[in-house]
């Protein structure tokens, strides 16, 4: 929070950066909290279940979770565009009928993704648990699907409005109800009073995205109510004349969404396939550690997408540059920060907190520093060809070096184990993030130069 503010401090002349900093500060003050209770969260589960342990929960929670990014679609980015320009050009009525067509298909997915997961439950334990009795795990922690039937679309909502805020508390609301159950389950278990384990801590990160889905909602329909009266749900869909394009942009951001989940999302999955789920335990405690560099700045790329889609839309090249570049000193500082003390005590950190037994974590979060270090420094790479009009550039990107990574750990991994997939997982941040940045500035050049 310091650093926020002391950046904020220095640039209360740049109205565009300020409002960044403003809707981001709501959510870097509520992820900055949720890193240090995810912090003790990791401590307790990793403790509790160990190696395998842990990687089975990472296997339970990633495929019912990768079964909905499959078949769902990233509806806050397309709230964000669509209703919220509405929402800029007042056309209350317009907005409300987007808002609505977005959330009935959203809802749609969500049930269908369900229906797939419960379906593929047996297939999905015999393949990544090798021969572990989770089936009925993988259905029970699928509820999340039904518990966050029209979140993204909810949390559009919020981001359009300049309402950043709620999803923040919502976030603070997760994080502190995910603390208290998982320490519970911890100490029943410990006093041998339950013996709940991993059922325990799947119950517990079950109700927390609950809690989350259910703010997030909540929030989002006072605010519409607000902005668009009680009634808005009422509004035909046959206002919006162009649903066309509005369902390509969706369909661009679920190849997108795909894309990134077999290249990036499914990683623990192919190592829980290819090694072992004690291998999947370390790939797991090294992506607690990087997210500890991730989530606290995750709340910038929200905010800076908005605000690079407005500059671009009233054509401020010149402040469209400048934005980018302070989003990426902020990046920079805190990665550089953190993550360069987590590389210098790690060695012997991760003994001492999570036991002796995930210290082969360490390699692995040295490995994917890199790749997720430049991920965090160029955040806005995707955001800006979306602002520019171009979501199949970055799809593109993401498809050719996807391919190439998955088929390398396919290659690879078998033999050289969960280190080697994590070099290249960050190889694959390396090339494709710089890939997409390239293009990224290239097009904005060509538009400045178009006037």
């Amino acid at each position: 929070m310091f650093l926020i503010q002391t950046i904020k401090s220095r640039l209360q002349d740049d109205p565009l950066f300020r409002r960044v900093l403003r809707n981001s500060s709501y959510l870097f003050s509520s992820n900055t909290l949720a890193s240090a209770l995810g912090l003790l969260q990791g401590i307790l589960v990793f403790r509790l279940l160990g190696d395998t342990g842990s990687g089975l929960l990472a296997i339970v929670m990633d495929f019912p979770s990768n079964v909905n990014r499959l078949l769902s679609f990233r509806m806050s980015e397309v709230t964000v565009k669509y209703a919220g320009e509405a929402l800029v050009q007042d056309d209350k009525e317009r907005a409300a009928a987007l808002v609505k067509g977005i959330a009935l298909a959203e809802a749609v997915t969500s049930l269908v993704a369900y229906l797939v997961l419960y379906l593929l439950a047996t297939w999905g334990a015999q393949t990544f648990a090798q021969g572990q009795p989770i089936e009925p795990l993988f259905r029970f922690y699928g509820l999340i699907l039904l518990a966050s039937l029209v979140y993204e679309t909810s949390l559009g909502v919020l981001q359009a409005t300049d309402n950043f805020k709620q999803a923040a508390r919502a976030n603070f609301y997760q994080s502190l109800a995910l603390t208290v159950l998982i320490a519970a389950v911890f100490i029943l278990d410990l006093l041998q009073i339950t013996n709940w384990g991993l059922r325990g801590i799947l119950a517990a990160y079950l109700v927390g995205k609950t809690i989350a889905g259910v703010v997030v909602t909540g929030s989002a329909s006072r605010e519409l109510k607000r902005r668009l009266g009680h009634g808005w749900m009422r509004a035909p869909l046959r206002i919006v004349s162009n649903w066309k394009p509005i369902l390509r942009f969706a369909f661009s951001t679920n190849l997108n969404g795909t894309v990134n989940l077999f290249a990036r999302d499914n990683i623990r999955l192919y190592i829980a396939a290819l090694v072992s789920p004690a291998a999947v335990g370390y790939f797991s405690l090294a992506s607690k550690l990087i997210n500890l560099i991730m989530v606290p700045l995750d709340p910038l790329i929200a905010p800076t997408y908005a605000e690079i889609t407005r500059s671009i839309a009233a054509r401020q090249w010149a402040a469209t540059r400048k934005l980018l570049k302070q989003v990426s000193a902020i990046s920079a500082a805190w990665t550089l920060l953190v993550g360069g003390g987590l590389a210098a005590t790690g060695w012997w950190l991760i003994p001492f907190v999570y036991g002796r037994e995930m210290t082969p974590a360490y390699p692995a979060f040295l490995l994917l520093l890199i790749g997720y270090g430049a991920a965090n420094i160029a955040n806005w790479n995707r955001p800006l060809l979306l602002a520019l009009g171009k979501p199949a550039l970055p799809l593109l990107i993401a498809a050719i070096t996807g391919a190439a990574e998955v088929a390398l750990i396919f290659l690879l991994v078998p033999r050289g184990g969960y280190l080697v997939g994590a070099a290249i997982v960050s190889a694959y941040f390396v090339v494709s993030i710089g890939w997409t940045v390239w293009l990224g500035l290239r097009t904005l050049k060509r538009e400045e130069t178009l006037g």
